[in-house]
């Protein structure tokens, strides 16, 4: 497998380059240069199969011999520390009637979000290509709360490897601030941003842009501009819709960068049977106003209950205009042309149209989210707020579409102990963390507060970084 920029510039890499990048030279987003595909027969073996062998089967599609004899002991590796034994899995809520309804578990990992599949396997990934190689490498990451923290436990303590975390300040829970700035190991550098997530993205894509800093810091990316979080995330697709006893399925998917359901996307192309991504967001809705208009208009950034989703930039959109644009580089550099000089961008009536066949979206407010956590509490399940609002766009696609038979599966993203506030305001209880995980966030906190400015971001790495 070989690897292309969604703008077109510079040759094609190879699995190991595009993991170290991260981001292309030409600001664009690496994507395989072909979909390998799965067939029914494979796909019906993953109900036999465990998620870290259905892991390594997908990994391999994606990568080049040399990597597959270490595959499998990657994978097992990776999630072997989860506390759910098959590692995602997938609740029954309702299936009493045609339009069943599941819960996809996704929070079991060690920090207690989805981040965690596939951090814990892209930290092996990216250590086996460094040992390789026999250089290191400084990682970028920016965060609305839970990768940063997953990306912390992920590589925190990994000799050839400097992991930056940038956040917004104050933007984020005192659990998911606290996962990162506790860390007590030295390679561990928590950076608290005077802005907002897609600030913080924004200083972490120039970066890695500018060609001089990539090669003084060994500067690489873990946000899912890096096409192997994509890749890790793709696979508990396959294993939900193993487990199901009927498909195709109709996946819910709480959504801030857009990388979560482009796995969907990624996973439908390769084969898996999908009938449908719905977009679920919370009031930052520039998705459910692009499918809605056609219009890429991003705007403000309002706080809300669910901070993951607190996204007008997302990120992996690029790579769906890439693909519904038949893969045309000039499409690609023209929509972020415009969007870089009048802050918004109208999709040709095509692609507009294209959109629409694979997807859906639904807004969901902090009331209805709370009011999604309040009603399934009171049957036994404690929701995060961006669990809630996956929950709350899927019930509402089931009423707005009563005809359907295809089972929706709606993904839990966090556990509800990382937002504890929201939570208990919102049905009564407090959810508790783990013991294990509230004795690591007691330690004291490491972090500078930076102003969002690539300046300021580059005297902290010739300082912290060499």
């Amino acid at each position: 497998m070989k690897y292309i920029s969604t703008r077109g510039g510079g040759a094609e890499q190879d699995f190991a380059s595009q993991l170290l990048s991260g981001l292309a030279a030409d600001g664009g987003l690496y994507m395989p240069a072909y979909w390998p595909q799965v067939s029914l027969a494979q796909q019906a073996d993953f109900r036999k199969q465990s998620f870290a062998e259905v892991a390594a089967a997908l990994c391999k599609l994606y990568t080049d011999a040399s990597w597959h004899a270490a595959l499998p002991q990657m994978t097992q590796e990776a999630f072997a520390d989860f506390a759910a034994p098959d590692i995602a899995p997938l609740r029954a809520l309702r299936t009493d009637c045609a339009r069943s309804l599941w819960l996809l578990e996704l929070f079991h990992g060690p920090t207690l979000a989805f981040k965690d599949i596939a951090m814990q396997l892209l930290a092996r990934l990216m250590e086996h290509a460094l040992e390789q190689r026999q250089t290191n490498a400084t990682i970028l990451v920016a965060t609305s709360g839970d990768t940063g923290a997953a990306a912390v436990q992920a590589f925190a303590g990994r000799q050839r490897l400097q992991l930056v975390v940038l956040y917004p300040h104050g933007r984020i829970s005192d659990v998911q601030r606290r996962q990162m700035t506790t860390a007590p190991q030295a390679n561990v550098h928590a950076l608290a941003v005077e802005g907002t997530f897609d600030d913080c993205q924004y200083l972490v894509k120039n970066l890695l842009q500018n060609q001089t800093a990539r090669r003084r810091w060994q500067l690489a990316g873990v946000n899912s501009i890096n096409w192997a979080r994509v890749m890790a995330q793709l696979v508990y697709y396959f294993t939900a819709l193993a487990q199901l006893p009927q498909t195709p399925a109709v996946f819910a998917v709480p959504t801030g960068n857009f990388g979560n359901i482009f796995a969907g996307y990624a996973a439908a192309r390769m084969g898996a049977p999908i009938a449908g991504l719905l977009i679920a967001s919370n009031s930052n809705d520039v998705l459910p106003r692009l499918l809605a208009s056609g219009r890429y208009a991003p705007q403000p950034v309002r706080a809300t209950t669910s901070p993951a989703m607190d996204i007008q930039l997302p990120s992996n959109l690029e790579r769906l205009l890439f693909e519904l644009s038949g893969r045309s580089p000039a499409t690609t550099r023209a929509a972020y042309a415009a969007l870089a000089q009048e802050g918004a961008w109208q999709w040709p009536p095509a692609l507009h149209t294209a959109f629409m066949q694979s997807f859906a979206a639904a807004t969901v407010s902090d009331a209805e989210a709370a009011a999604t956590i309040k009603y399934w509490h009171g049957k036994g399940l404690l929701l995060d707020p961006h669990s809630a609002v996956g929950l709350a766009a899927a019930e509402r696609y089931q009423q707005d579409h009563a005809q359907a038979r295809a089972p929706l599966v709606s993904l839990a993203a966090a556990h509800p102990a990382k937002f504890p506030d929201a939570v208990a305001q919102a049905c009564g209880e407090r959810p508790q963390l783990p013991a294990a995980l509230a004795k690591a966030l007691d330690g004291p906190e490491r972090v500078r507060l930076l102003a969002p400015e690539e300046d300021a971001l580059s005297a902290v790495l010739a300082e912290t970084c060499g």
